[in-house]
C-alpha cells in the first residue's frame, strides 16, 4: 500500500472539470470548507458554461484537461463530466500525479473502472468516488443499527426507485440516455440506490434483472428490475423506473430483520416512515428528527463528502469510499445489465 503525502500547511487546491448540472453541489461544498480547500481551476468544452463557472467561482477557466493539468497546480481533480469519460480522464490525472475524485458511476464499464483503480494504484495517488448520499442522517442511521446488530438476521431487503425523467431531460445533452456516456435508471439515477445493497447489506451472491426501455427515445433503460441474493442468504429487490406520472414519487428502502422493521421513505430515503427493533438504543430518540432534517440534509452530502476527502488529504482519516469501494456498486450494475441483455443469473464476483 502506498504511502501518500498529505498537506497540513494550506488549503488543499481543487481543480473541477465539467460545469454542469452537478456541478453546483461541488461549488457548494467547496465553499463551505473554504477554511480547508481552494477552487483553483474550472474545466469545460462549452464556452459559454465554462465562463459561467468561473464567474461564480472566481477560480481560473481552462477550455481542456490538457492545459489544466499543464497550468494549474490543483492537488486533486474533481470530474463531474458525463460518466464514460470519466475512464480516460482519471487516467490522464493519475499520470500527472493528482489525486482524483470522480462522480458516479465511476465508470460505464467494468474493465474501464478496474483501470482506473490500476492508473491510480501506479501512480500513487488517491481515488475518491463521490457517494454523498451514505452520508443522508436517515441512511446513517440504519447503517448504525445494522452494525450494531440489531436487526438480527437480515431476511429481505427492498428498494424502490420509482421517479421521473422527461424525454427533454434526456434530450437535454448528446450523452445523456447512451450506454457507452450514461448508462439507465440503474447505472445513472438509480446509482445511489444500487450502492446501499453492499454497503448495508454485505457482498452479493447473485443477480437476475429485466430491463425495459418503455416510454423514452434513448439507448438504455427507462425501467428495470432486479432480484438479488447475498452471500448471508438474504433476498431482495430494486425496482427503478424514470417514467413515474406525473412526478417524481418514492425513493425508499425496506429491511426485515429477524428482530427489526424498517422502512425508509419520501422522495428521496428521507423519511423514516417505520422502526421498529426488539432491543431499544439511544438511536431511536433521533429517529423522529432525522426525517426533518433530511430534507434539507439531502443537498448537503456533498459538503459532508468532501469533508472527508479533505481530512484524508491532511491525513487525518481514511477515505469512506475510495476507487475499490467504488467498484463494488460498479459490479453489480454491469452484473445486472449482462443478466438483463442474456436473461440469465449472473454470479459475482465477475473477475477472478
Amino acid at each position: 500500500m502506498h504511502h501518500f503525502a498529505t498537506v497540513n500547511d494550506r488549503k488543499i487546491k481543487f481543480a473541477l472539470v465539467g460545469c454542469g448540472r452537478i456541478a453546483r453541489n461541488h461549488f457548494a461544498a467547496l465553499q463551505e470548507h473554504r477554511d480547508h480547500a481552494q477552487l483553483v481551476g474550472v474545466c469545460d468544452v462549452d464556452e459559454k458554461v465554462l465562463r459561467a463557472a468561473a464567474a461564480i467561482t472566481a477560480a481560473k477557466p481552462y477550455d481542456s484537461l490538457t492545459a489544466l493539468l499543464a497550468e494549474c497546480d490543483a492537488d486533486i481533480v474533481a470530474l463531474t463530466t458525463p460518466s464514460g469519460l470519466h475512464p480516460e480522464q482519471t487516467i490522464q490525472i493519475a499520470t500527472n500525479r493528482r489525486h482524483v475524485m470522480t462522480e458516479k458511476p465511476m465508470a460505464t464499464r467494468w474493465h474501464d473502472g478496474l483501470q482506473m483503480v490500476k492508473a491510480c494504484d501506479e501512480a500513487g495517488v488517491r481515488l475518491f468516488v463521490v457517494k454523498q448520499n451514505r452520508k443522508n442522517a436517515t441512511l446513517q442511521l440504519i447503517k448504525n443499527a445494522i452494525s450494531k446488530g440489531r436487526f438480527g438476521r437480515i431476511y429481505m431487503v427492498n428498494i424502490n426507485v420509482f421517479w421521473t425523467r422527461p424525454q427533454a431531460y434526456y434530450d437535454s445533452a448528446a450523452w445523456r440516455g447512451t450506454w457507452e456516456f450514461d448508462g439507465g435508471a440503474f447505472m445513472n439515477q438509480a446509482s445511489h440506490y444500487v450502492d446501499l445493497l453492499d454497503w448495508l447489506i454485505g457482498p452479493i451472491e447473485s443477480v437476475q434483472a429485466y430491463t425495459g426501455t418503455l416510454a423514452r427515445n434513448i439507448e438504455v433503460e427507462d425501467t428495470g428490475v432486479m432480484s438479488i441474493r447475498w452471500r448471508s442468504g438474504t433476498l431482495g429487490s430494486l425496482n427503478a423506473t424514470m417514467l413515474t406520472y406525473p412526478k417524481n414519487l418514492e425513493g425508499s428502502i425496506t429491511i426485515l430483520g429477524e428482530k427489526g422493521s424498517v422502512r425508509i421513505g419520501g422522495v428521496a430515503v428521507n423519511e423514516i416512515q417505520h422502526w421498529e427493533f426488539a432491543d431499544s438504543d439511544p438511536d431511536d430518540e433521533a429517529v423522529t428528527r432525522a426525517s426533518y432534517n433530511t430534507t434539507s440534509v439531502y443537498g448537503f452530502g456533498h459538503a459532508l463528502y468532501y469533508d472527508n476527502v479533505i481530512k484524508t488529504l491532511r491525513g487525518e482519516e481514511k477515505p469512506e469510499t475510495d476507487g475499490r469501494e467504488g467498484l463494488k456498486s460498479l459490479e453489480l450494475l454491469i452484473a445486472a445489465y449482462l443478466s438483463a441483455r442474456d436473461g440469465r443469473r449472473v454470479a459475482l464476483p465477475l473477475d477472478y
